[in-house]
């Protein structure tokens, strides 16, 4: 069983600013991690491979820094890393990250045929929850989203067994493998990494490929080039204002309730004293 878990280093969203000036995140003004819905990716990865035996690998796209968190994935249990780092995908949105990392799991099919890919349901920056299903759709495999367990795996007759979040409850759904999976943090816990992954982690040095290493890449589909996405604007939303305290009898404060109501959305078209 040959499980690709699709990992993203992204800025810590509880410290990141927006450069007032350009409207884009000034993403030196926060640590880069692990996004830590792939973390937990990577723990459902590990989880599967202890229960039925295997191999798990990390993949992901960004710049040579993005080694840290193949490492952090070793930590968490992944067995092998694979970086693809080059100016040509820079810029990249949806489209053309999923292009460029659907090009790389072909070249690690090359090496170990893959039986499942999983991602997180999105990435902190950029809250889109398009690349996993964009993968999925460039290598013909099922996406299933919104995994919030995975119940069965069974690697012989090429099947697993999926429990999904919905808005109104849940759903079971068995998907064939090949399949890719994006998952919920509800899906697990994840481990404090025993010393021996700590170990290996510090040591280890992941596959770094560029864009030249892929084969059969456009390159006209990479980067910013293949990107039609465009950000107009990118703002702070407002703090919320504190609410207002209503004073006087029962009676009193439920006309002042209503008359702000009417005030702030135009529910009402009575005389509030005469109702």
């Amino acid at each position: 069983m040959h499980i690709v878990v699709c990992v993203k280093q992204v800025p810590d969203t509880k410290i990141i600013k927006i450069n007032p000036k350009t409207n884009t995140l000034d993403r030196r003004s926060a640590p880069a991690i692990l996004n830590p819905f792939d973390a937990h990716a990577v723990q459902e990865a590990v989880k599967i491979k202890k229960r039925i035996g295997g191999t798990v690998s990390v993949l992901s796209m960004g710049p040579p820094q993005a080694v840290a968190i193949i490492k952090n994935s070793i930590e968490i249990g992944a067995d092998r890393g694979y970086l693809i780092s080059d100016r040509a995908f820079a810029g990249a949105d949806t489209l053309a990250t999923s292009y460029a990392l659907s090009k790389a799991l072909e070249k690690i099919q090359e090496e170990m045929p893959i039986d499942m890919v999983i991602c997180g349901k999105h990435a902190i920056d950029g809250d889109t929850g398009q690349v996993g299903p964009g993968i999925a759709r460039r290598l013909d495999i099922p996406p299933v989203t919104n995994v919030i367990e995975v119940t069965e795996v069974n690697h012989k007759e090429k099947k697993v067994l999926i429990k999904r979040k919905q808005i109104n409850g849940y759903e079971v759904i068995e998907a064939q493998l090949p399949c890719l999976l994006t998952v919920e943090k509800e899906v697990n816990e994840i481990e404090y990494a025993p010393m021996p992954n700590m170990i290996k982690a510090a040591r280890y040095e992941p596959t770094v490929w560029s864009v030249n290493d892929l084969n059969d890449v456009d390159k006209a589909q990479l980067g910013l080039k293949g990107s039609p996405t465009v950000v107009g604007k990118m703002f702070t939303p407002p703090k919320p204002e504190g609410g207002k305290r209503l004073e006087g009898t029962s009676d009193e404060q439920v006309r002042e309730l209503v008359t702000l109501l009417a005030e702030k959305k135009n529910l009402f078209n009575f005389d509030v004293n005469n109702s």
